[in-house]
């Protein structure tokens, strides 16, 4: 070109483009290049570690040998020579010696992975040189895959920070694409990953093989058939972070010094996770996620955190919700800990519909541009049946996440929810049937009443009977008429027999729909699953019948009890007179016909002349005790007839107690009157003691001889006591129903009995009948008075 002259187009010169050849060959140099920058930089940090820890051993030797540190260079190098050792291999020495710490406790048990590689103690020391001099959690995790990490075979670490609410940020990583390590920037909390289960133990996780694990976490592709170690790190007893190592291969069965070696490394991480200034490049937005929390607790709508989650091509794929607050509801009626966590999709599997809730969500995670929509249309399923509900939807983006507020405003769709929920809980299944087109609608609760599945056809009316017991087919025939022919609501009840073999008890109710002429042209209604129902009163019905026929046997027993009770010991008529003296009795039975007990009382004339008197009271109540009253009445009748006093009368009734009856024990007063000295011998078995009224008016209770009840122990030495009456005196001998009480001690109800006793000056029968009547017993037992008045002979 000269001047503005152009050349003709036939004449331009042609750019001459590159072959692929030498496209590929710039581009493999330009790898080479970036590759051989990479290594210097490597080796330069491994120069300055190295030289940290030189420096450290020349510390170590100022102080020991109060040198300058020019003189402690030249001591390190003399010494280090003279030992056949590298500078760097002595510094470890010398360092390792003076500190004494864990790294000097594991030292000597790491076994090195190959011949000729540098010592453990110049490893380790290496290593914790390069964390002390290291400003970041990620060049300490840099430093330890370096120097520590990889010739025990080891490709990988992640230094995670533990949050006060349970997630889990990645503050550091070696030997993880950015890509990776972009993705796994937080883990929120209640996810379950391997660095997890560290948190949570509180101590080292070792996994052979991350499929034996299970557990999802960073690298879990590249890696996949290696196995990985969790070590939980920390300060001051205080857990701050876990450290995770991965092997691209399986690891053996956990040896116990590889895990003091590795719990050793994971304590060079503490310094730096406790400083760490929480700034993660990879996470956008990661800072805010705490406070945004905090942010959706404090508003007054149902609010809603949603963070993206990134596939392997870098695509947005979906969202996880990554919070809820306390005022959010779910359309499902599931607790929030159910859907916080999971992916959007997971529990609203409805959004991705066209022009739905996803699509705006997308939107605006895309273009920050923020979206509100008053009455939106939100499609969610409950109990596998979908449900529309009218919101006012806000979404807006924060620091890579997105807030969505959901505002239900239809009251109906929440009634209808609630409906739902009612009809799965009362295992109601509703229907209704076009009798003019023959289209029939179930919802879902009746499919599984039928034991049928959701893509079933419905059944009509016309074939209920068909699917049921046969002996309810009139019952079936009679509902149909009704609902069908005469248009009125019918019920009824069937055994509904279902093709899985399981037989249901069901009650349907339906109504019938007429049109304006009268026309039948729809019925509806609902089935009811009242199996539980039927059962229950069946089982009632059972246990009414067990219960009247056990009742009936009881009656039959005190029914045989009283006829026993009555037939050896009947009812007194009136005043008993015998030479010397007058007796009367008492009986009251207890109010409760089932405590029919074992109260006896006998007089008996002895061939002696001597009259028998006794009184006694056999433990428990029904028939049981009273055969336990007739046989210790009869023996003592029997005994009675040697002539023995009452001492040893007991003693032998005791004997037939203990030997020769089925566990009975008893109270009991026997006492001997002769008539002709108006003498009274008596002797008591853990009875209460008889009460004497004078003919002066004045009462006393005898005294308290010793003596046990009856068929307690073998042997027992009863006392026997003896008592000079005189003409018009009164004995009382009684059993504990006549003043047992159950708020006040029993000395106490004596003392009042004494006190009736003593103000009474009536004859025998009506100082009895007074007995009877000021009586204040409130234990409901057998009461029993027998009265003997002194007369001439």
């Amino acid at each position: 070109m000269i001047g503005d002259e152009r050349l003709p187009a036939e004449d331009q010169p042609v750019p001459v483009l590159p072959s692929p050849a030498e496209v590929s060959a710039n581009l493999a140099r330009l790898a080479d290049t970036v590759a051989r920058l990479r290594g210097e930089v490597d080796h330069a940090h491994a120069v300055a570690d190295g030289r940290g820890l030189i420096e450290l051993a020349k510390g170590v030797l100022m102080e020991r040998l109060h040198c300058t540190p020019s003189d402690a260079a030249k001591q390190l190098e003399s010494l280090a020579e003279r030992s056949g050792m590298t500078p760097l291999e002595f510094a470890a020495d010398v360092v390792g010696e003076a500190a004494e710490d864990r790294i000097t406790e594991v030292t000597q048990e790491f076994l090195a992975r190959a011949e000729g590689e540098e010592s453990v103690a110049v490893r380790l020391r290496t290593a914790e040189s390069g964390v002390l001099a290291a400003g970041d959690t990620q060049r300490v995790a840099e430093s330890i895959l370096e120097h520590a990490l990889r010739p025990l075979g080891a490709t990988a670490v992640a230094v995670w920070l533990a949050g006060p609410d349970g997630s889990l940020t990645l503050a550091g990583s070696a030997g993880f694409s950015a890509e990776e390590a972009a993705r796994w920037c937080y883990v929120p909390p209640g996810v379950a990953t391997p660095a997890r289960s560290a948190l949570i133990e509180r101590d080292t996780v070792w996994f052979p093989t991350l499929s034996g694990g299970g557990l999802p976490s960073i690298g879990q592709h590249t890696l996949s058939g290696g196995g990985r170690v969790t070590v939980p790190t920390g300060t001051g007893g205080r857990i701050i972070g876990v450290v995770e190592m991965c092997w691209p291969e399986p690891l053996p069965a956990e040896p116990g010094r590889q895990r003091r070696q590795l719990e050793a490394l994971a304590e060079l991480c503490a310094h730096t996770l406790d400083t760490w200034d929480g700034v993660v490049a990879p996470a956008p937005g990661g800072d805010f996620l705490g406070e945004l929390v905090d942010f959706i607790d404090g508003l007054h709508d149902p609010a809603v955190l949603l963070s993206p989650c990134i596939d392997g091509g870098d695509r947005l794929s979906d969202f996880r919700i990554h919070h809820a607050n306390v005022r959010f509801t779910d359309p499902g009626g599931r607790p929030r800990s159910r859907i916080v966590g999971t992916r959007l999709l997971e529990s609203y599997p409805l959004a991705a519909e066209e022009s739905g809730l996803l699509d705006k969500i997308q939107r605006v995670y895309a273009t920050g541009e923020p979206f509100r929509a008053e009455s939106m249309a939100v499609t969610t399923l409950v109990d596998q049946v979908s449900l529309t509900v009218l919101t006012d939807v806000s979404l807006t983006r924060f620091a890579g996440n997105v807030l969505l507020i959901l505002r239900i405003q239809d009251d109906a769709a929440k009634l209808a929810v609630l409906l739902q929920h009612a009809q799965r809980l009362g295992r109601i299944g509703g229907f209704e049937e076009n009798v003019v087109t023959g289209a029939i609608t179930w919802n879902t609760e009746l499919f599984a009443l039928y034991g049928l599945p959701p893509n079933a056809a419905p059944l009509s009316l016309h074939d209920l009977a068909g699917h049921a017991h046969p002996d309810d087919a009139p019952a079936i025939g009679r509902f149909l008429r009704a609902v069908l022919h005469h248009k009125r609501p019918s019920s009824t009840a069937f055994r509904l027999q279902r093709s899985d073999g399981v037989a249901r008890h069901i009650r349907v109710v339906a109504e019938p729909v007429v049109d304006g002429r009268g026309e039948l042209v729809a019925v509806r209604g609902a089935y009811q699953d009242v199996s539980a129902q039927h059962w229950t009163e069946v089982a009632l019905a059972a246990t009414r019948d067990r219960l009247a026929e056990t009742e009936q046997q009881a009656m039959e027993r005190n029914r045989l009890a009283l006829q026993l009770q009555h037939a050896i010991m009947p009812p007194a008529k009136g005043p008993i007179d015998m030479p010397g003296l007058r007796a009367a009795v008492r009986y009251r039975p207890a109010e409760k016909e089932h405590l029919v007990g074992g109260d006896w009382y006998d007089a008996v004339a002895l061939p002696t002349g001597e009259v028998l008197l006794c009184v006694g009271d056999v433990a428990g109540h029904g028939i049981d005790a009273a055969t336990g009253m007739v046989s210790l009445r009869n023996a003592l009748r029997g005994l009675a007839a040697t002539g023995a006093g009452p001492a040893q009368l007991l003693t032998w009734l005791n004997l037939v107690a203990y030997h020769l009856t089925d566990h009975v024990t008893a109270t009991a007063v026997a006492a001997v009157y002769d008539p002709a000295h108006r003498k009274l011998r008596w002797a008591r078995a853990g009875h209460l003691p008889p009460i004497v009224r004078h003919r002066d008016g004045t009462a006393t209770t005898l005294p308290l001889i010793r003596g046990s009840l009856l068929g307690a122990v073998r042997d027992v030495t009863y006392e026997e006591d003896e008592l000079q009456l005189a003409e018009g005196d009164i004995l009382l001998i009684y059993t504990d129903g006549l003043i047992e009480r159950r708020d006040r001690p029993v000395q106490d109800s004596v003392s009042r009995l004494v006190t009736l006793v003593h103000g009474h000056d009536g004859g025998l029968e009506h100082q009895l009948d007074t007995l009877l009547t000021y009586s204040t017993a409130d234990t409901d037992d057998d009461t029993c008075v027998v009265g003997i008045e002194v007369t001439t002979v």
